[in-house]
């Protein structure tokens, strides 16, 4: 069993019972091919959450403090997290992301860039249009719902992959493209409060 694999059984283990995950639309992930699932970001704990609720293996970009924790350092790296500098522009890390899009994988992003205090879902940055515009990725929106509270409901939502090609065709500008997809995460998270499934 590669070390992704254990880290996720692991992390399955303890954070399944402890926030009492729920996932939907987790068919909405196509098997193969690349894919960006663009998540929501409430909490460090975000990228192992997503990563074990995804049926298929994913590289997380996440910001490069979070590698600095001795812990979640540890854990970032099993699950195939790599670092991205903030305040500018990280060419390698850019690369990076294609790169593993290319060998038609999946990769994991966070467009807000940083945590939101408030749970409420921010603007984007242009990283994910990006991405999307500069691959020929599936995307698929994913929310995640609930406090981290130990014994509290976390939904985990999964939606159904965005068409990009209209962007892609009219060489949409990539903020705009991660507009469009942080559109998306917040139709979900509305789905998810009109259907009670936080509860």
């Amino acid at each position: 069993m590669s070390l992704y694999k254990t880290a996720k059984a692991i992390v399955s283990v303890i954070f399944f019972p402890l926030y009492r995950i729920r996932v939907i639309g987790k068919d909405n992930i196509p098997d193969q091919g690349p894919v960006i699932i663009c998540s929501n970001h409430i909490s460090n704990l975000d990228p192992p959450v997503v990563g074990i609720t995804s049926p298929r293996d994913i590289s997380f970009m996440a910001k490069g403090e979070l590698f600095e924790r001795p812990l979640l350092g540890t854990l970032l790296n099993a699950i195939r997290a790599f670092p991205v500098k903030r305040g500018g522009t990280d060419r390698y890390a850019l690369r990076q992301g294609l790169d593993i899009l290319k060998d038609g994988n999946v990769l994991g992003l966070f467009p807000e860039g940083t945590r939101s205090k408030t749970g409420t879902v921010g603007k984007p940055l242009a990283g994910a249009g990006f991405f999307a515009l500069r691959s020929n990725a599936v995307i698929v929106p994913c929310a995640i719902i609930g406090s981290y509270k130990p014994g509290r409901r976390l939904t985990v939502i999964y939606g159904k992959p965005m068409d990009m090609e209209t962007h892609r065709s009219a060489k949409t500008a990539a903020k705009d493209a991660a507009e469009a997809i942080m559109e998306e995460i917040q139709n979900l998270i509305d789905y998810s409060q009109h259907a009670s499934l936080d509860k």
